[in-house]
């Protein structure tokens, strides 16, 4: 039974708990037995206290039936660089080794006010940067990584620890764990939820970002943070018949392993073959340039987010951090200025690319998780994430196919600005065609 209910996705969990069916406490309960067997092999956890969880999950059965929240006892895990006021907020940092803030960040304040159980922090990489990676290993795999920065919240929902976990996303942080941990994530459009109480990186770029094991959770997310389209979507099914996807290499397409072009043409024919149209889009050549524009703007924003921690323990930071928070590139305010010009010039224009298609396609990782190696124990690549991130789309990952080593692989798909409701229901349609690539959640 504790193991049944280890692997409730959240929708399921707020029925039984609303209704009574299921105690929060005897669900945290079966949570926590979960972590307490897989926690030594998948290191996903900052922070865990079991202590506060039943605190609270005792607190959360004592509310009346009519009062609960739409994420009434849901279990959900917290990146460690976003604050939480009960627990530390340590970002993988020895300058912060047990700091605690004693303030919930915006999004964190949101889901305690919808009922949801702050279940623990997720390891990350040093502020959410560093190609450097935490203990955290891969749940289907210890030898291989569980992706970067939000390595522990990709990997506790791949494990069955949690249903539902936060994360961010600068670069590739959100999409690629998602990928190489076999799970569902929304990247949402920039700034659709608030970045109050979060370490900043890129104040252009960073993005909170949402892992699940279902596209009912991640809707159920995005009704909870109003992430509303200003056309809301048929609630009809999507019909893949007809449907047009634009699928998009993009200019990394060289870093692409033989398992990803494989799978790409997979992904075409099963489309095609359920009723679908699918075209290759070729960017206009301006969008080669986005990222080294990226790069520009992560080093001048670090340089000015790091300057603090830089001045204050510079033998304490990770040379990654120390190289942006003392711009050791020496990048200039031109550069800078040129990066954030163009990239708002390109953002109407995939806008209006991606409008023409049902939606656009194009890869969340260049392959299956790499192998672990120490010291380094890197994330892996996040080339084909950059793009979307600095031009502030809406990304949802979708598992569904395997590689060569039985390792996920998922594919992304990607809308216009603000039409994340649009993004999800064609998610439905797409992840049902995609399972036939042989992985199972």
């Amino acid at each position: 039974m504790a193991q049944d209910l280890c692997q409730l996705t959240a929708t399921e969990v707020v029925k039984l708990t609303r209704s009574g069916e299921l105690k929060v406490e005897d669900y945290a309960k079966a949570l926590i037995a979960r972590v307490e067997e897989r926690d030594p092999v998948v290191h996903a956890w900052a922070y865990f206290n079991p202590s506060i969880i039943l605190e609270s999950a005792r607190k959360l059965d004592a509310i009346p039936a009519e009062k609960r929240g739409p994420l009434h006892g849901v279990a959900v895990g917290i990146k460690d660089v976003i604050y939480t006021k009960d627990m530390p907020t340590q970002q993988y940092s020895p300058i912060y080794k047990d700091d605690h803030p004693e303030l919930d960040a915006s999004v964190v304040l949101s889901l305690r006010a919808m009922g949801a159980l702050i279940f623990g922090k997720t390891h990350t990489t040093e502020f959410a940067t560093c190609q450097k990676g935490p203990p955290t290993c891969n749940p289907h795999d210890s030898t291989r990584t569980a992706g970067g920065s939000s390595s522990g919240s990709g990997a506790a929902v791949g494990d069955f620890q949690v249903p539902l976990a936060l994360g961010t996303q600068t670069g590739g942080s959100t999409i690629r764990p998602a990928s190489y941990n076999g799970v569902y994530a929304l990247k949402p459009t920039w700034n659709g939820i608030s970045r109050e109480g979060l370490k900043m990186y890129s104040i252009t770029c960073d993005t909170v970002g949402l892992y699940s094991r279902s596209i009912e959770d991640l809707e159920l997310l995005c009704e909870i943070f109003n992430l509303q389209d200003d056309v809301p979507p048929p609630s009809a099914s999507l019909s893949l018949t007809g449907a047009k996807f634009g699928f998009v290499k993009t200019h990394v397409w060289p870093k692409a392993e033989p398992s990803l072009l494989q799978l790409w043409e997979e992904a075409k024919a099963y489309l095609v073959e359920a009723g679908a149209e699918v075209e290759e889009v070729k960017l206009p050549e301006i969008f080669d340039n986005l990222g080294t524009w990226h790069r520009n703007i992560l080093h001048m924003e670090g340089y000015s987010s790091f300057l603090g921690d830089y001045l204050q323990s510079p033998e304490l930071l990770d040379p990654w951090v120390t190289k942006h928070a003392a711009n050791e590139g020496k990048t200039t305010r031109k550069e800078q200025l040129q990066a954030l010009d163009e990239i708002a010039k390109l953002r109407p224009v995939i806008d209006e690319i991606a409008s023409k298609y049902t939606c656009l396609v194009t890869p969340s990782v260049t392959g299956e998780a790499p192998k672990l190696e120490e010291p380094l124990r890197f994330t892996g690549d996040a080339s084909f994430n950059l793009m979307w991130t600095v031009l502030h789309l809406p990304v949802v990952n979708i598992p569904g196919f395997k590689g060569p080593n039985g390792m996920p692989i998922g594919l992304s798909l990607v809308a216009p600005r603000y039409h994340e409701q649009d993004l999800l229901r064609t998610s439905h349609a797409v992840k049902d065609v995609f399972a036939k690539g042989g992985w199972k959640l």
